[in-house]
């Protein structure tokens, strides 16, 4: 391709970016947006509360019903339920109490010196992978990445001098982008396998599949993510944000010069009261009777209390650091000091509370209405009928699942829906479940960070806002676009690579049935 078509090719990207920025941001606040949500939910589920269905819920092997959500006994149930909606919505707990921790981690200033000395020792042309692996190692803390590497991704980007919007957009890529891609196991893992088993076992009751049937695809696909998201934050993302001024406001950032000797020492300090507490962890969870543990021995269930505890970990490893550092680097001067980086971090997320607390009543009556389910169902039946090839039939699985995911976040529930349709729908057509699931966690992860719907999805528009007050969603939106895309399309391809080389997707993984 020649110099002048390069840059016409860019200039086209640059301009369908841009309207897809502009028309984004012309959607009312993300807080609006979710009430008008809201009452088109209450609406539709009035409407077709009226029709019947001839559906099967697998939930309940009766006629799926969508449900009134606009009879005087679902309003009153809603008036009654409103206050714990918001307060038992679990991305406001997990990302409250972890801010408080890293309130406190950068208010004493150790994320700032330990970014810095980051940044002394890694080269600056690594610095993006560096920030695309650091999101995928974070799977393994559950919701960590979001409240954690994120927002980092964007400071370090800025103590380096690059746009910090292009840090957020590689850390948003690596944490839900590449949210299936990973080469550390994580209880992602054997939530999706124990899903999955589920659903085959409604046509084969014997089957068994490992928890680990996907692993070596995703790890394999971890790199895949890295060198793909590399490409595109530097050669799409960072070039178009190059005009997008910061505001006036980030003097409390990092910047790039050297560790004062009072920075060394606290740094030190805090470095190894942070390796006491990864040497405290590891003995009390290493024997086979650790408390750490579940029932079975096993670390990394969703029942195993060291998962249950990852937020508490997180608050533990930047609040018991971040206060050392301080004392010793001589920015603590007493403890008033400690919950004042609390209180400063609360502030900061006053308007995601807000936000949340309206996405918190969406999340519910969506539920409440069966709409997503009848979604789903329609969407596999429709896939189904049309009888495809094995390879065009995955591909299905892939597109499929990324639509509904624009509209059903959670990897989880949405699996456990759509795992009893699926899998013994593709095992009547000879395909494994293990190369069912892997088709899914494709398309769950590639649209991840282009929904507004995700509930973590708000708070990146609030990182961004840090930086560019203008930034909404179809800020955000533009910038992740590019990742999705080309995550969808490699990641598709990748998959049917495995496919045609026969190479197994995990361990005692197959591709066909029986």
């Amino acid at each position: 391709m020649s110099e002048d078509a390069q840059q016409k090719k860019i200039s086209f990207t640059a301009r369908m970016l841009g309207t897809v920025e502009r028309l984004g941001n012309k959607l009312p606040d993300p807080a609006i947006l979710f009430v008008g949500l809201l009452f088109i939910v209450w609406v539709l589920s009035w409407l077709l509360s009226h029709i019947a269905f001839d559906v099967i819920d697998p939930r309940t092997d009766a006629s799926l019903v969508i449900h009134n959500l606009l009879s005087g006994t679902a309003i009153t149930e809603f008036m009654s339920v409103m206050v714990t909606n918001f307060s038992h919505f679990h991305p406001v707990g997990v990302v409250l109490v972890a801010m408080l921790g890293i309130g406190v981690a950068e208010h004493t200033g150790f994320i700032n010196s330990a970014l810095r000395a980051l940044l002394n020792v890694t080269p600056e042309r690594l610095l993006t992978p560096v920030v695309i692996c650091a999101g995928i190692i974070s799977h393994s803390a559950v919701d960590a990445g979001y409240v954690l590497v994120i927002p980092l991704g964007g400071v370090i980007f800025y103590a380096a001098g690059r746009h910090p919007l292009a840090g957020i957009a590689a850390a948003f890529a690596g944490v839900s982008g590449g949210f299936s891609a990973n080469f550390v196991p994580s209880s992602l893992d054997p939530l999706l396998q124990g899903l999955s088993q589920a659903g085959a076992q409604i046509l084969d009751p014997d089957i068994v599949l490992n928890p680990l049937n996907n692993y070596f695809f995703t790890a394999a696909s971890s790199i895949l993510i890295i060198g793909f998201g590399w490409f595109v934050t530097e050669k799409i993302v960072e070039p178009r944000l190059r005009h997008t001024a910061f505001n006036n406001n980030t003097g409390d950032l990092p910047a790039m010069h050297a560790l004062e000797p009072n920075e060394q020492k606290g740094l030190r300090a805090a470095g190894l009261v942070f390796l006491l507490g990864v040497v405290v962890m590891i003995t009390t969870a290493w024997p086979s009777e650790s408390p750490w543990r579940d029932t079975t021995g096993d670390l990394t269930s969703g029942e195993a209390p060291i998962m249950r505890s990852i937020v508490s970990l997180i608050f533990l490893m930047f609040i018991l650091p971040g206060c050392v550092y301080g004392i010793v680097a001589g920015t603590v001067k007493s403890a008033k000091d400690i919950i004042d980086g609390m209180t400063k971090a609360m502030h900061q997320m006053a308007y995601y509370l807000v936000i949340m607390f309206f996405i918190a009543q969406f999340v519910y009556a969506f539920g409440q209405s069966n709409l997503g389910v009848l979604l789903a169902l329609q969407g596999a039946a429709l896939l189904k009928a049309l009888a495809l090839p094995s390879t065009i039939t995955v591909i299905g699985v892939v597109f499929i699942t990324a639509f509904i995911n624009l509209f059903v976040g959670s990897a989880s529930a949405k699996w456990g829906l759509l795992a009893s349709i699926f899998v013994p729908m593709l095992m009547q057509l000879g395909i494994s479940p293990d190369l069912t699931q892997a088709a899914y966690r494709i398309g769950d992860s590639s649209t991840n960070i282009i929904t507004p719907l995700l509930p973590y999805f708000p708070l990146v528009v609030v990182y961004c806002q840090r930086y560019v007050k203008h930034a909404g969603i179809g800020t955000v939106t533009a910038m992740m676009l590019p990742y999705s895309i080309t995550f969808l399309i490699i990641w598709t391809l990748f998959l049917l690579l495995f496919m045609f080389l026969d190479l197994p997707l995990g361990i005692q993984s197959r591709y066909g049935y029986p």
